[in-house]
């Protein structure tokens, strides 16, 4: 697989994560465990917003049922499988872009416009997370960054004690990828915020190319010989 397809995927990640979060009060449409503390931000203050954060979470998961029921013959790995699912993600994003685009401003945080925005994105997101964890799980994950930090803070201790050859060498080669990982899902964060501050919601026009060019990516990957 093309090693630049997890780290497009972990930018994707924080990208639609912060435009969410910006865009439709407060939700994280991959990091649905975040979506439990800004629910419990809302109820504890009486603010909106409720509706989409306790749908993101059933939502997110029934993808990921239905999509695994779907494709439980597909092998992990399959190059098949895997630009199948990159190209259904294709299809949401799209939506949920189009859909913040043309529905915005979003002047009900729990009205219709917003809520179906929402889970378009959280269902394309769902359909990433399941990706990656099915077919690239070698890859540190692209939406959620505690256990990669942790990860990176543990090879550290251990290359800090100095071991070398054949036992630092895994250490090392698990380092880059994370660090990179972290650094591609930062620069989707800023990346995001920069947008949505200068252009608004158009900002959600940029993950579906991210997605047209993951599905690239995909298809591009020579078969093993």
């Amino acid at each position: 697989m093309r090693p630049a397809l997890p780290v497009l995927l972990t930018l994707t990640g924080g990208y639609v994560d912060t435009s969410g979060f910006l865009a439709l009060d407060g939700l994280f449409p991959a990091h649905v465990t975040g979506n439990f503390v800004t629910l419990g931000a809302a109820l504890t203050h009486g603010t909106s917003g409720v509706i989409t954060k306790l749908l993101a979470l059933p939502v997110f998961c029934l993808t990921i049922l239905v999509l695994r029921y779907l494709t439980h013959k597909v092998p992990p790995g399959d190059e098949r499988g895997l630009r199948l699912l990159l190209v259904i993600k294709l299809l949401f994003l799209i939506a949920g872009g189009a859909s913040a685009i043309l529905l915005a401003p979003f002047t009900n945080a729990d009205g219709f416009p917003l809520v179906a925005t929402g889970m378009l994105l959280v269902i394309a997101m769902a359909i990433q997370n399941a990706a990656h964890r099915i077919h690239l799980g070698s890859s540190p994950p692209s939406t959620l960054m505690t256990g990669t930090m942790t990860q990176i803070m543990i090879d550290l201790g251990d290359l800090a004690h100095a071991r070398s050859g054949d036992q630092a060498r895994p250490a090392r080669a698990r380092l880059s990828r994370m660090v990179v990982a972290v650094c591609a899902f930062a620069l989707g964060c800023g990346l995001a915020a920069l947008l949505f501050a200068t252009v608004g919601t158009w900002c959600f026009a940029l993950p579906p190319l991210f997605a047209l060019v993951s599905v690239c990516l995909a298809f591009s990957t020579p078969k093993a010989a």
